[in-house]
């Protein structure tokens, strides 16, 4: 995508560490021909301002402090033919003495996320049958900041392990090598203390009781905490109709595993770019359209029974039971911890990997589609 991996600003880590039930396993990337083996951490601001320009100098044009209201229809068909927006100060408000613009458009791509605004204006309602999670999160300066592992808490204490409160949720604490490190952590619905918690104290709670010289403490805080909704699984379709693709959040199109969006949401994009070049290529009918309903069925090819093998994953690890259990006699497997990074993280070969690989993408295969 034209990133400069070896600028400023990028933290590399070689793999996960995984804290709880006493034990701490560190876990390399594994070694495949279809990613590199080592990640990287930026922060999201800083990740957006540099999709933003790349797009811009690939030839979009970028409308700054510009928020969109809703789809413009076509009255006679009901087809999306574009977007009202508004013009908006910095914190979101309308500014004064102005009205609402339009943009017309062939075809619209909805990546507003998780409000899914143009989405709803079209009928298409959450379903309520996917999970959802809470994320909650805080940058804090810390001499843990270019830790080479990213880390993962299966397990959040209040005092000290297994003779306190064991709080809901998994927290994790990414390094992010400018003297912070993001640290947070996430909750599901399939937890009983989903709707019932509040998700910045049980974030200070857990790590009050972290070392002090970790540095994890509100005077250490840059910024403010952060939270948002993680809409998981497909939780919104169809990810095409009536001349609207869905794209990321909007489309639910997060992990139910683990969380993770911002990858799923680019590799969306990409394939809604694609759809949308040979559609576009064709004259306006049943053969353009034909094209545009690609879209969805190559999202439920590519993730749609791997994110229903999520969901049941989901539903296990909202049990406390299950989750004590599975922490206690999985983490000192170490071939089983592999396997389940693999699986979680979605990182496989889908030709030519080897036998964990060849499980994943089986199951995968013959779920039924999210």
């Amino acid at each position: 995508m034209g990133f400069d991996l070896d600028a400023p600003g990028w933290q590399r880590n070689r793999g996960l560490r995984i804290v709880g039930a006493g034990h701490q396993l560190e876990l390399p990337w594994p070694e495949l021909g279809s990613f590199p083996n080592y990640g990287m951490v930026r922060t999201r601001m800083d990740l957006d301002e540099i999709l933003a320009r790349h797009a811009e100098k690939a030839g979009a044009r970028l409308m700054e402090r510009t928020s969109v209201t809703g789809p413009l229809l076509d009255e006679a068909t009901g087809r999306v033919i574009g977007v009202r927006a508004k013009s908006v100060d910095d914190r979101g408000r309308r500014l004064e003495g102005t009205e609402d613009v339009e943009f017309r458009a062939p075809i619209v791509v909805a990546c507003d996320g998780v409000s899914a605004r143009l989405a709803i204006a079209l009928g298409l309602e959450r379903r309520e049958n996917r999970p959802m999670g809470v994320a909650v999160r805080a940058y804090y300066e810390t001499p843990r900041h270019d830790d080479e592992w990213m880390e993962s808490w299966l397990e959040l204490w209040d005092g000290p392990a297994g003779r306190s409160n064991l709080l809901p949720g998994y927290g994790w604490i990414f390094g992010v090598g400018d003297g912070t490190a993001n640290v947070g952590l996430g909750i599901l619905n399939t937890s009983k203390a989903f709707q019932t918690v509040d998700y910045k104290d049980i974030l200070r709670r857990w790590l009050a009781n972290t070392p002090e010289e970790w540095g994890f403490r509100d005077e250490n805080m840059v910024g403010q905490v952060r939270s948002a909704a993680l809409p998981m699984g497909f939780n919104r379709k169809p990810h095409y109709t009536r001349g609207m693709l869905l794209v990321g959040d909007s489309g639910g199109m997060v992990n139910p595993f683990n969380g993770e969006g911002i990858d799923y949401a680019l590799e969306a994009g990409e394939m809604a770019a694609h759809t949308a070049l040979q559609a576009l290529a064709r004259p306006d009918g049943p053969g353009r359209e034909r094209v545009f309903e690609g879209y969805p069925a190559a999202l439920d090819a590519a993730y749609g029974g791997y994110f229903t093998l999520a969901r049941v994953f989901a539903k296990m690890i909202g049990n406390p039971t299950f989750m004590k259990q599975a922490t206690k006699y999985g983490l000192p497997r170490e071939n089983l911890m592999r396997f389940m990074l693999k699986l979680m993280a979605n990182l496989t070969d889908p030709r030519d990997g080897d036998m964990s690989d060849r499980i994943i993408n089986g199951l995968s295969k013959v779920a039924p589609r999210a």
